[in-house]
């Protein structure tokens, strides 16, 4: 309830007016059924702009600090991410997001549209970094079509340790959100699911995995021209903070 007062009615029409967002690609987004939409990011604010312009309704993937954050700031923000339907999902390993992971896939066999940032965190530097395994993962175990979505000018509205975005006149500092064709990964899993399903547990799945990541983040380098590093966004992060 909370996610369609804010698009229509509260936060929507402010986005609309202030920032004037341009969107590209709707025709692209599945009109019904599952989908996966996975995109660069840069800037707490794409989890506005980005379920702003989608045509249906998002649940996103979210760090779980977001939940449970202290004073009045972290109240509000577990309020925000619990009404608008986010997950949860712990980072600190991959044994800790199966939950999150499930609840995804639940969400998906509903119907439903499933949200996340393939990188795990915010890009340090505007480049896009390496993808985390689970997006495939989640992609090839519920066999629905993966959304790319490329996000412009969100760095510059609300770079980090911003905390509200503010209209920026600078042209790179548009805000865009440009959604690419579905990607299809069926040739993986066969049409019933059987031939993924063959491979659990086994080193021809982890190559899978990496396999379909790689693919999903060649897509959005295309889309968003960013430059492709092959490390992780948190492995740069903590080395620049040591």
């Amino acid at each position: 309830m909370l996610y369609g007062l804010l698009k229509s009615t509260l936060l929507g029409p402010a986005l609309r007016l202030g920032f004037r967002p341009r969107v590209r690609g709707v025709e692209h987004f599945p009109a019904e059924g599952p989908a996966l939409l996975v995109a660069n990011h840069q800037s707490f604010s794409d989890s506005l702009f980005m379920p702003l312009a989608a045509p249906r309704p998002v649940k996103f993937l979210a760090k779980a600090e977001y939940f449970t954050g202290h004073g009045v700031r972290g109240r509000l923000s577990a309020f925000f991410f619990r009404g608008v339907g986010s997950i949860p999902i712990d980072r600190s390993n991959a044994a800790a997001a199966d939950p999150a992971l499930s609840t995804a896939l639940r969400l998906l066999a509903d119907g439903e549209v499933v949200g996340m940032y393939p990188e795990g965190t915010r890009s340090p530097d505007g480049r896009l970094y390496k993808g985390r395994t689970g997006v495939a993962r989640i992609a090839l175990s519920a066999r629905c079509p993966v959304v790319p979505c490329a996000v412009f000018g969100t760095d510059r509205v609300q770079p980090t340790g911003r905390r509200v975005p503010v209209p920026s006149r600078h042209p790179s500092g548009k805000v865009r959100v440009v959604f690419g064709r579905p990607l299809d990964f069926s040739r993986y899993t066969g049409l019933d699911g059987a031939a993924w399903d063959a491979l659990a547990g086994t080193e021809a799945e982890r190559a899978v995995l990496r396999a379909v990541t790689d693919e999903i983040m060649l897509a959005l380098a295309q889309m968003t021209g960013n430059e492709y590093v092959d490390v992780y966004a948190s492995t740069v992060k903590a080395d620049r903070a040591s």
